[in-house]
């Protein structure tokens, strides 16, 4: 593929603009002979057109990306990498996705919002804990644990490199940086060195920034942080370094800018009435009072308090005010920070007193002398505060600020300095001052942060200025881009690194890449006769000045090419750095490299009785040369000389580098977007400067030069898999594939090379790849389409086809049945018809004929009035024309006529005076001749001759004359008419155009009426045409009308007499299917009311105890098999036996049993009539009645349910009964019995139906489609009306039977009672005796009233033998046998189950099992009767009181065996609480002997021995889960048996007897319920800490939907960019659910399984259910890969499986997916459409969602492909709007990121146990000895 083939007609290009830097354009034509021809919108949104002439291909204008790419989080995964690219797709993601960071290969930029943004918060933080730097979207906290984790994974100290310009955030950067190292880290001291760093950032922000015209605040120096982490890497100490501090700020501040915020922050708190003794209030007139603020030289206004205006140091920059900034504020802060790192208040004091003395400084007043020297008022109260505030002589410090000292030789002499040499002596001691502090504050920072031992590792963090060019450039500028030069020389290299060892990686073949090196700049500036050797040397030379020093370097530097001179100026030099060409000004050079004071006035500081300002002076530096005064330049040379500025500088800054080459970098990259300040506002020519210096190109550049697309084989083929065929796919081999892939579209090897593990490509080839792509799917999405229409098409036209054959079908019956009836009528109608007829077709002819007439008339009226017109119109034009030909012809003559009159006048005139002329010369010619011949005569005769005839001739000239005169008057006529006839000639070429023109209109007049006149016949031709025809089909109208509507006549009548008939056809036919059912539904009520005396006569039996006869199995099928009762009532009971036991079926309920088990239900089913009903009526044969049967059925469960009732009142009664509880055991078994017989009964109703569907089948085959000719003679109604009253008299007889079984139920009752009251007399009087009596006396008295007992429930049977005797015994025999079999095989079970691991064992969960109970589907129910480790109810020998007495010596122990060594799988063995059941029964007997030391001492050991238990297990579920129950329940024992009426609700009597009498243990319930909560916590974080790695992998990661989504392509930030985490073991998406899934299941197992109380177990789901929401939703919220349409359905998807697991787990109305919402409403944001029309309904579908995250995820949405439209701004601002309008109170809206630590608040609700303490028994497996039942 050559670069041609992408210049084509609609690619889209990017042309460089003046304004915007690089504009959009689209290719009008394909490019070719050099020429691209564009057009693009300008600035004003005008299309233009514009014809681009490049020389080759090589200065084609860029590509732009696809729009699938736009706003990619990461650089260098844009196909087409180049600055353009690079500007917009930053422009896209800082204004339209309010995206501040974006990846650019290994570096960050970060862009300054200028707004407040919510994304720096804990939950944040906890976000991107654990995540390689590609996983989440681009974030400062991602570079922080990426840093982090390479340190903890490759043992290697790190470095983060934050720089830019000033105003671009590089501060914040740092400080958010080290503000994660110091949450995640911790600190293994007491002094918490987290706390310290952070609150070192208020300290030297205060110290440090400033306000600056760019940047409100600006830190004036460089500071390199290292964070020393010991070896469990948490934070052991920390140290900083500073570069370059800004000491000029302190004395002179460039307008609109500030001086230093401390200054400001202390004349705040003055304001304020603090810090008095600094006396920073000012008088009223001072010398540099007027300057800065105030125009006039002296104002007489007094200054306020304090205030900063008052200072020369403060007001230069005229702006002392920060909008937004409270300076007192921040000045209470400030102090917070000192006192937090150690600096107690008096030492803040003394910085205090300092720094105002610095402030006062400022404000003496230097004067002129006498001479050149200067001098200071005796009476100058600035000067004195600054003695007193610096405890200095104030005579010295007036004397040394105004002199300064030369020694020459053994000499020394004072010499005074001049005004501006007094000034600058005064400046550079408050610079010096200043310095000294600023130094000594970060050393006790420094001594703060100091660890004591040496730390293991450290990561560093620089934050140092970037890149600067001003208008003038001093040396501050020269040393800042001195810096920038060297790091970015370290840049480059590690940058070009790096890209070859992902080359060397891979093992893939690569070239050298060129990338700029500014190696020659920094020699320039750093080597021997460099620029700072020179201002070295310079500055020592006695009279070096700035203007010699340049000198030397236009001499010196000129053979380097980045040096360079101006052309019109002499004190300054240009330098080509790797940024920009840099001119600096010389000015002040030499001084600020000198940095000079004066010694004296260094002396007088040392004297100085404040101690801070003498240590200033006098202390040495540590780890520094030694710092020594340097005398101003007229001193002796023989002073040592300390290190210049410069020198310094460049030592610190090689000591730097090579701190950074000794880790491992990364890169964070700042960018101010405008410099107005304004809020997501991107100015692109700035941005654009910025990029180019901060080596952001470079390294798009560097990447651009390789393979900067990277994609792994599975990526490659999931995304490009449709541009190969199924043949082609290798899935064992993906690298194969994607070769053949590649293959089949690239041609051009160079652009693509195979790695082991990734494909690379050059830059634009995944550009065209995904062209091609499109047009693929493009393709298939046309066949699909084809073939979809096509389908549809085919199928609408079969059921159109099928419809219409169908409708014709019908409708030919129809007709031919109509037809049929038609013909019967026929006869009749004619008579009708032809009277009907005639009337119509006289009425047609008479309307026909007044139609036409009128037509007629009109039209002939018409013609005629048409033809009258045009006659007279031919008329007036033939008038016209005669008029105008004549006058033509007339006017043409009299033309003529006059012109040739003319003419021949004047050739007459010519010929005339022609001929005078002639007549004279002759005339002339004889007078010559005469006079020449005089003598001859012949010649005078002659000569008379001719004169006769001259007169003759005379003559006729008179007569000419006359007529020359008349000829004359006739020219001048002729004149004037030739005049006239010019005239003449215009006004008849004029009229001669005019009747031209009107013959033309004339003749198309003539043309268009011969046209009228032949369309109007031609149109009264068709008109008379279309009236006889209309006439024709009105008159054929008319006949079809009259017909149909004797059709519809005659079909309206038959359908009403069809209807009619229908209708009560119908109506018998339900009425004989209503009495038919209430038949059936009556034998079921007697079947029903017959068994249910059967039962209540069991009963009486069994309470009689007869024994007398036996039955067999074939006699028990007799109970009737019609009950409708629930099966659940029956399954409850008896499930445990059906479940085990299968293989001993008797016959029961079975359709294949005998004749005889059925012979009462035979003579009912003989007795229903199997007709067959109508049409259409057979599924009421098979489906009974639902309301009877549902209303039978609800009272035959009223009717269970009241036996259930009596059964259990019994048992209760009697609990020692035994042959009572033997009888409900039988019962139990009649009831399994029951449900047999309804199973019979719905297989016999089967069979009904069944058979009345053979019957009807039998009718229609007999009889065919009529099958109304069974009823032809109307014998159906006949049968139908001898059966209603057949049912009648069934009813009535069924009724009288109904009433006299509620006789016989009543009589039952009243039966029972009586037995009840006589077997508690008795059970009382075998009480007595047998307590009293002793021996054999009990068993004598009892086999006797036995006996007696026996006879009278004998005698009673007898008296009312309604069911033979024998046969109820012999049933509770069999039944009997069967139990005990059951039994047997019970205990088999129980033995196995022990067998393979007793901890299997669950309980049984009904109601009364002491056990508890577990959900259905999760625990196995098995009962067990015996264990050694179960808790056994042996038989009483005497009552208990339900406690355990025990010696106090051995409550240790028993601690011990209960607490300390109870292993939870042992603890499932046992009743759930058992622990805390016993523990509590040990409290009632210390509260029944009235021990309170024993109390006291026993339940502080309970508390303590569960805190020890659970602090030594609590990475332990089972053991948390296992206290946190027993701690709940001994909770509620001491709430139940407290006493209080409040808990005793639900309490028995014997409970309530059993309550605490004389102890109040409240405060021991507030104890315990506390130590609950404690559990309950560890017991989340536990359940958190497992579902923590799942939550990301199941929720979003899952894809259940293969295929759905597609990857996009990546750079190298791709997911999982950075290296791998090989400690770590991430889970596979595709297993993460059902991993999640499985965890919950286990969990909720573990629960149940120690019986955690219900509403607990939803109060741990609900809480989990939360962690998951804000786990997945706060990923989702910083993971731009996940906000697509496809994603949303996957995480709606993966949702539904937890909402699922609930309704399992029966927790869905406890609201626990509630705690879901938001995520749920994420993913259906996701899903929704994005129109204007969807703003209301997306508003209020998101009402758990706050307006940050909606915003948020609608920036983020990306369409998977460019099929799919990328939501509008206009739409996301209509959203924003919107929501604005929600409180604004809610805390919630403000926030981005859901509280991952928020809990929800536990309640343990009061739940009372229904366990007698007297039943419960010690298991010998606790071997608790020491235990004494009481």
């Amino acid at each position: 593929m050559s670069v041609r083939e992408l210049y084509v007609k609609g690619a889209r290009v990017w042309i460089p603009d003046p304004d915007q830097v690089w504009r959009c354009a689209e290719l009008t034509k394909d490019y070719k002979n050099n020429i691209v021809a564009v057009v693009y919108d300008d600035a004003q949104g005008v299309e233009r057109t514009e014809d681009l002439v490049v020389k080759n291909d090589e200065e084609l204008p860029p590509l732009r990306n696809p729009d699938i790419l736009i706003g990619e989080n990461d650089l260098t995964s844009l196909s087409y990498l180049h600055e353009p690219a690079v500007l917009y797709n930053l422009q896209v993601r800082f204004c339209n996705q309010n995206a501040i960071y974006t990846y650019c290969g290994i570096v960050l930029v970060a862009i300054n919002p200028y707004d407040e943004m919510p994304i720096y918060g804990p939950d944040t933080i906890s976000a991107y804990r654990g995540h390689s730097m590609g996983d989440l979207d681009p974030h400062i906290f991602a570079v922080a644990e990426e840093a982090f984790t390479q340190m903890e994974r490759e043992n290697k100290d790190q470095s983060i490199i934050v720089s830019g310009e000033s105003g671009a955030g590089k501060t914040v950067s740092a400080k958010y940086a080290m503000r994660y190292f110091a949450t995640i880290s911790g600190s293994d001291s007491e002094t918490q060195i987290e706390k310290k760093i952070l609150a070192s950032n208020p300290i030297m922000e205060a110290i440090g920034n400033a306000k600056t015209t760019r940047n409100d605040n600006s830190s004036r120096f460089g500071k390199y942080i290292e964070l020393d982490f010991t070896p469990s890497y948490s934070i052991m100490g920390a140290n900083m370094r500073t570069y370059l501090l800004e000491k000029s700020r302190v004395v002179f501040q460039a307008p609109d800018e500030r001086n230093y915020h401390i200054f400001y922050q202390l004349c705040s708190a003055a304001e304020q009435g603090k810090l008095p003794h600094l006396k920073l209030r000012k008088p009223m007139r001072f010398h540099y009072l007027n300057q800065g603020l105030q125009e006039g030289p002296m104002v007489a206004s007094k200054p306020r308090k304090g205030h900063q205006d008052n200072f020369h140091y403060l007001k230069q920059g005229s702006s002392p005010h920060i909008d937004g900034v409270d300076d007192a504020e921040d000045f209470i802060e400030t102090c917070k920070a000192f006192s937090l790192l150690g600096i107690n208040e008096g030492m803040q004091e003394q910085i205090f007193r300092i720094l105002a003395g610095i402030l006062h400084l400022g404000n003496v007043v230097l004067e002129e002398g006498n001479g050149d020297s200067s001098a200071i008022s005796t009476g100058d109260k600035s000067l004195k505060t600054v003695s007193e505030l610096l405890g200095i002589d104030l005579e010295d410090i007036r004397k040394w600020l105004c002199n300064r000292k030369i020694v020459s030789g053994r000499e020394v002499f004072t010499k005074p300095m001049t005004l501006t040499e007094a000034v600058f002596s005064r400046d550079a001691l408050s610079k010096h001052i200043y310095a000294k502090l600023f130094d000594w504050i970060v050393t006790q920072i420094n001594k703060c942060f100091a660890a004591k031992a040496k730390p293991y590792r450290f990561i560093g963090v620089l934050d140092i200025y970037g890149f600067e060019t001003f208008e003038i450039n001093s040396f501050e500028q020269f040393c800042i881009n001195y810096a920038n030069e060297k790091l970015q020389q370290q840049f480059n290299q590690h940058v070009f690194k790096l890209e070859q060892e992902e080359y060397v990686k891979e093992q893939i073949e690569w070239e050298f890449i060129n990338f700029y090196d500014n190696q020659p700049c920094i020699d320039l500036i750093e080597s021997k006769l460099g620029i700072l050797d020179l201002l070295d040397e310079e500055c020592r030379m006695p009279r070096g000045s700035d203007q010699s020093w340049v000198e030397k370097l236009y001499d010196k530097c000129k053979k380097w090419e980045h040096f360079s001179k101006p052309r019109l100026s002499n004190t300054s030099f240009l330098i080509a750095h790797f940024a920009d060409k840099v001119g600096y000004e010389c000015a002040g050079f030499l001084e600020k490299n000198r940095d000079t004071v004066s010694e004296e006035q260094i002396n007088i500081l040392k004297s100085s009785q404040i101690a801070l300002v003498h240590s200033l002076f006098t202390e040495k530096e540590k780890g520094a040369p030694p710092t020594k005064v340097k005398v101003l330049p007229t001193g002796s040379k023989s002073k040592q000389m300390k290190k210049t500025v410069g020198s310094q500088f460049r030592d610190s800054l090689n000591l730097l580098m090579m701190t950074l080459n000794s880790t491992t970098p990364h890169y964070v990259r700042c960018i101010k977007p405008n410099d107005e300040k304004m809020a997501f506002t991107f100015d692109p020519t700035r941005a654009i400067q910025q990029l180019r210096a901060c080596g952001v190109l470079e390294t798009v550049r560097i990447s651009a030069a390789g393979y900067p697309s990277r994609w792994t084989y599975n990526e490659f083929f999931c995304r490009y898999r449709v541009l190969c065929n199924s043949k082609d796919i290798k899935r064992n081999d993906m690298r194969l594939t994607c070769e053949k892939i590649i293959g089949n579209m690239i041609n051009d090897e160079d652009k693509f090379k195979f790695g082991r593990t990734k494909i690379f490509f050059r830059a634009g080839q995944v550009a065209y790849m995904e062209k091609l792509r499109a047009d693929r799917l493009s393709a298939c999405g046309v066949m699909i389409q084809k073939h979809v229409r096509m389908f549809l098409h085919r199928n609408r036209y079969r059921t159109m086809r099928k419809a219409a054959v169908t409708i014709q079908k019908y409708t030919r019956g129809l007709k031919a049945r109509r037809h049929v009836h038609h013909i019967r009528r026929t006869a009749a109608a004619i008579k009708i018809q032809a009277a009907i007829r005639g009337w119509v077709k006289r009425v047609q002819y008479k309307r026909l004929v007044y139609t036409v007439t009128q037509l007629q008339a009109h039209a002939r009226g018409a013609w005629a009035r048409e033809k009258y017109q045009h006659m007279r119109r031919v008329r007036a034009a033939i008038i016209i024309q005669k008029n105008v030909r004549m006058w033509q012809a007339v006017y043409h003559y009299k033309m003529a006529m006059r012109g040739m009159i003319t003419l021949q006048g004047l050739v007459r005139c010519f010929l005339a005076k022609k001929q005078l002329k002639k007549l004279k010369i002759e005339a002339r010619s004889v007078e010559h001749q005469r006079k020449l011949n005089k003598g001859l005569e012949n010649k005078i005769i002659s000569l008379q001759q001719k004169l006769t005839e001259a007169k003759l001739e005379v003559g006729n000239v008179k007569t000419y004359k006359e007529e020359i005169v008349t000829l004359k008057e006739q020219l001048s006529e002729m004149k004037g008419v030739e005049t006239q006839l010019k005239n003449s000639s215009n006004r008849v070429s004029e009229l001669e155009a005019m009747v031209a023109k009107l013959t033309q209109e004339v003749e198309a007049e003539r043309g268009e009426k011969m046209d009228v006149l032949s369309e109007k016949e031609r149109a009264e031709k068709e008109n008379r045409e279309l009236v006889e025809k209309l006439n024709a089909e009105n008159a054929k109208l008319t006949e079809e009308l009259m017909n149909a509507k004797k059709e519809e006549a005659k079909k309206e009548g038959e359908e009403l007499l069809k209807r009619k008939y229908e209708a009560e056809k119908q109506q018998m036919i339900m009425e004989y299917s209503e009495e038919k059912s209430s038949y059936q539904r009556l034998l079921k009520e007697f079947n029903r009311l017959e068994q249910k005396n059967e039962q209540l006569e069991e009963q009486m039996a069994k309470m009689t105890g007869g024994n007398s006869h036996k039955r067999t199995a074939s006699n028990v099928s007799n109970l009737s098999g019609a009950s409708d009762a629930p099966t659940e009532l029956v399954r409850d009971d008896a499930s445990e036996f059906n479940s085990i036991i299968v293989d001993d079926d008797v016959g029961y309920g079975s359709v294949r049993s005998r004749a005889s088990e059925a012979s009462d239900n035979s003579r009912n089913l003989e007795s229903i009539d199997w007709g067959s009903p109508q049409k259409g009526d057979t599924s009421e044969i098979r489906i009974p009645v639902p309301e009877k049967l549902q209303e039978l059925e609800m009272e035959n469960a009223k009717l269970k349910d009241d036996l259930n009732r009596l059964r259990k009142s019994i048992a209760d009664s009697e609990p020692q009964n035994n042959r009572i509880q033997e009888f409900m055991k039988q019962f139990e078994a009649l009831q399994d019995e029951l449900e047999r017989r309804r199973e019979e009964c719905i297989q016999l109703r089967t069979v009904l139906a069944n058979r009345a569907h053979d019957l009807r089948s039998l009718t229609q085959s007999s009889y065919g489609k009529d099958v109304d000719i069974v009823n032809e003679d109307g014998e159906l109604a006949i049968a139908y009306q001898t059966q209603k009253q057949v049912n009648r008299q069934l009813e009535d007889e069924l009724k009288s039977e109904k009433q006299r079984h509620r006789e016989a139920e009543t009589e039952y009752k009243s039966e029972l009672d009586r037995l009840r009251r006589d077997n508690d007399r008795q059970q009382k009087l075998l009480a007595q005796n047998l307590t009293k009596g002793g021996g054999s006396q009990p068993e004598t008295l009892l086999q006797s009233e036995i006996m007696r007992l026996t006879s009278e429930n004998l005698l009673a049977v007898n008296i009312r033998p309604l069911q033979p005797p024998q046969n109820l015994q012999g049933q509770v025999d069999n039944l009997t046998e069967q139990l005990k079999k059951y039994k047997r095989s019970l205990k088999a079970y129980a033995k196995k189950i022990k067998e393979s691991g007793g901890t299997g064992s669950k309980r049984s969960s009904t109601h009364g099992s002491p056990y508890g109970g577990d959900p259905p589907d999760l625990l196995d129910v098995a009962a067990t009767t015996e264990g050694e480790a179960m808790p056994v109810i042996r038989k009483k020998e005497r009552d208990y009181m339900g406690m355990f007495e025990y010696d106090r010596r051995e409550e240790m122990q028993i601690i011990r065996v209960l607490i300390y060594e109870l292993k939870p799988r042992v603890a499932v063995t046992f009743l759930p609480g058992l622990p805390a059941y016993i523990l509590f029964m040990c409290i009632r007997h210390t509260d029944h002997i009235n021990d309170d030391e024993k109390v006291r001492s026993l339940l502080n050991n309970i508390v303590n021995g569960v805190k020890r238990v659970i602090k030594k297990r609590h990475e332990d579920l089972d053991s948390t889960v296992l206290w946190l129950s027993n701690t709940l329940r001994l909770l509620h024992n001491l709430k139940q048996y407290s006493g209080d009426k409040a808990f005793q609700a639900e309490n028995t009597v014997k409970q309530n007897e059993q309550s605490l009498k004389n102890f109040d243990l409240s405060e021991y319930r507030q104890v315990l319920s506390d130590i609950a909560v404690w559990i309950y916590n560890g017991v989340i974080k536990l359940m958190e800490e497992k579902v923590q790695p799942l939550i990301v992998p199941s929720i979003l990661e899952h894809e259940a939907i293969a295929g759905l989504s597609g990857n996009k392509p990546g750079g190298m930030r791709g997911r999982a960019g950075s290296v791998a985490r090989e400690l770590e073991s991430p889970v596979e998406p595709q297993k993460a659910l059902d991993l999640l899934l499985k965890e919950m299941t286990q969990f909720y197992r573990t629960l149940a399984m120690f019986g955690t109380d219900p509403e607990l177990i939803t109060q741990v789901f609900r809480q989990i259910f939360y962690f998951i929401c804000a786990g997945s939703l706060n990923n989702l919220l910083l993971r731009k890969d996940m906000c697509h349409w496809s994603k949303g359905m996957q995480i709606r998807y993966n949702l539904s499986h937890l909402e699922q697991w609930t309704r399992d787990m029966r927790l869905h109305e406890a609201g626990v997916t509630d705690t879901l919402a938001p995520i749920i409403q994420a993913a259906q944001l996701l899903q929704a459409r994005k129109t204007d029309d969807d703003v209301n309904s997306i508003c209020d579908m998101c009402d758990k969602l706050s307006v940050s995250q909606i915003i948020k995820i609608l920036n983020l949405y990306t369409p998977a492909d460019e099929f799919e439209e990328r939501v509008p701004i206009s739409f996301i601002h209509k959203i924003q709007n919107k929501l604005q309008e929600r409180a604004e109170g809610e805390q919630a809206q403000a926030t981005l990121l859901m509280n991952t630590k928020f809990a929800f608040p536990v309640r343990f609700p009061f739940n009372p146990s229904s366990i007698h303490l007297e039943d419960i028994e010690l298991p010998e497996s606790l071997n608790l000895v020491m235990l004494k039942k009481v």
